[in-house]
């Protein structure tokens, strides 16, 4: 039997993969949001990670949000978010509609495969009971599953979909070589066969949780460091000279994986009986950075003789990461919201967000232009390039007489900043 594929959710996940798909196989892009496959359509990828060409190239891919589209696939992948919720527990709730949306067309010997990321086990022990209620069918009689987690790299053009090689893992044998197959026709870097899909999703939530706790480290460097009155990327390129030292910088943690991810493995741990510490350790220390950082700038405008309440402070940047418009889970955020509470007006400019979303989303109105001799202090606290190219003159040319800039990213050198984490 031919592969007939649905993609559920059109995200920077779930987009690249219809794609791609859509070159070989009969593919369907299935979402709920109609303004995002209106754009689609037209072939517009407002994540900015597709190009008219790529949509071109996918001659086999159509968009729909109607069930009745997707009946006849017999391939189910399953690509939507897995946040956390306000008290930092995973929030499985987009995984179980999907699940529930696909149980409503689940057919005997149909295939489903995750992709979101989630903690060891939950594909079977949350998911599967989805699709077994919902069908009616039985899992590994009736129908089968596999787990192949994402590995997109939001705005990096080098480490595309086809280039980084793809974890597979399927609920028995013969569905596991299934899985691999499928990927293995589009990912030209090759697959890793997974002994079963538990290892699967546990490797791929220690891949960002690992990345965390790197993060981490470095950020409490930098606050030793500081303390000290030392440089800390000076200190890390003297370090960097060592062949074997990790190349990580301090900063914000945010997005929709770093950010996330270790919350997935800490919760199965607790439910099982084991309270992790180092994780959790980590990914506290990386929630109170902006703390840190908006007090480190309190010092240093008072050294100034500025008054961070009633002050005003340009913020450049909000995304979660350089030259991408993706800003889920941004703590850049939560720094503007600590600023606001020390009393100070904050103004945001990001060149690659849509103002609309922000606006939504965050109730924060978006600079369309920037004035020069305005600012107590500006934060370059996203290394777009466009901050870059402008350079430091340019934007110090922005702040008043006295003001103070503070480099969160290292975009220029420290004789041309006052303020580096």
């Amino acid at each position: 039997m031919k592969n007939k594929i649905a993609v559920i959710g059109l995200g920077y996940v779930g987009l690249p993969l219809a794609v791609e798909f859509g070159k070989y196989f009969d593919t369907v892009g299935y979402d709920i949001n109609l303004e995002r496959l209106e754009q689609l359509r037209n072939r517009a990828d407002i994540t900015l990670e597709l190009e008219e060409s790529d949509f071109a190239a996918a001659s086999r891919l159509i968009f729909t949000n109607s069930l009745e589209d997707i009946e006849d696939c017999n391939v189910y992948i399953v690509t939507v978010p897995t946040p956390i919720d306000q008290h930092k527990k995973p929030d499985l709730g987009p995984l179980l509609s999907a699940s529930k949306s696909i149980g409503t067309v689940l057919k005997k010997n149909d295939l489903v495969i995750y992709e979101s990321t989630v903690y060891p086990g939950a594909t079977e022990d949350d998911c599967v009971p989805v699709l077994e209620q919902t069908s009616g069918l039985k899992y590994n009689k009736d129908f089968y599953v596999g787990y192949s987690p994402e590995r997109i790299n939001p705005g990096d053009k080098e480490h595309c979909l086809t280039n980084i090689l793809k974890v597979t893992s399927g609920s028995d044998p013969e569905t596991a070589e299934k899985v691999d197959k499928l990927y293995g026709s589009i990912i030209s870097a090759g697959t890793f066969k997974a002994s079963s899909i538990r290892v699967a999703e546990a490797a791929k939530v220690i891949e960002n949780t690992q990345r965390d706790l790197n993060i981490a480290l470095v950020n409490e460097f930098a606050l030793i460091f500081n303390e000290l009155d030392i440089d800390t990327e000076e200190v890390l390129e003297a370090a960097g000279t060592k062949w074997n030292f990790l190349p990580f910088r301090p900063g914000l943690v945010g997005g929709h994986c770093i950010g996330v991810d270790p919350y997935y493995l800490t919760h199965k741990a607790q439910e099982i009986g084991y309270q992790p510490e180092i994780i959790l350790a980590g990914r506290g220390l990386n929630d109170n950075m902006s703390k840190n950082i908006v007090n480190q700038l309190d010092a240093a405008l008072k050294s100034e003789n500025i008054k961070i309440k009633d002050s005003r402070i340009l913020t450049m940047g909000l995304t979660f990461k350089e030259n991408c418009p993706d800003f889920r889970n941004t703590k850049v955020i939560n720094m503007i919201t600590e600023l606001q509470e020390f009393g100070a007006t904050v103004d945001c400019y990001d060149p690659w967000v849509k103002h609309s979303q922000v606006l939504t989303e965050y109730n924060i109105k978006l600079l369309d232009t920037l004035k020069k001799n305005t600012y107590d202090a500006i934060i370059l606290a996203v290394s777009h390039q466009d901050f870059i190219d402008m350079g430091s003159q340019v934007i110090r040319s922005l702040g008043k007489k006295n003001h103070i800039l503070y480099d969160l990213k290292y975009l220029f050198p420290s004789s041309e900043t006052d303020l580096r984490l």
